[in-house]
């Protein structure tokens, strides 16, 4: 499973013109899920994501989580996170996980970061064509695998 990061001032998708999921302060976070993953890469994720310090503290230093920010989260699926392109020109995709199990895997992860927030915890639709707007955080980007 791959997750990139992003710390937005606010984030927010579309599909098919209407906005589906939108947040303030906190994470926009595209996750890919591989062929092999299972819940208990959900559940390691998860609990990494949420305990995330890359935060400000009033110091100016890395330091805070979402938790303490009171931070809220946007998960996007995003299958093309498993792009090859070690061959020719066009990407190919045999190394992301099939349509209907990754989707289990990211409700589950979806759940597990609204149990371990409390906050709120938007989502676009699986396997919408989505338009995603961000306002970056600094910018702030990191990925977890």
């Amino acid at each position: 499973m791959r997750l990139v990061v992003q710390r937005v001032l606010s984030a927010s998708v579309d599909v098919d013109g209407k906005t589906v999921g939108e947040i303030g302060k906190g994470y926009l976070v595209l996750l890919g899920a591989k062929t092999g993953d299972t819940e208990s890469d959900c559940e390691r994720l998860s609990n990494k994501l949420v305990n995330l310090r890359i935060f400000s503290d009033e110091n100016d230093k890395i330091n805070l989580s979402l938790n303490d920010v009171s931070g809220e989260l946007l998960i996007v699926s995003q299958f093309t996170l498993y792009a090859d392109c070690r061959k020719g020109n066009r990407p190919g995709f045999a190394d992301a996980e099939k349509p209907e199990r990754a989707n289990e895997l990211y409700e589950y992860f979806v759940s597990l970061c609204k149990q371990k927030t409390g906050r709120k915890v938007s989502t676009g639709i699986f396997g919408a064509d989505m338009k995603v707007s961000l306002v970056n955080d600094g910018p702030f980007t990191v990925i977890l695998e």
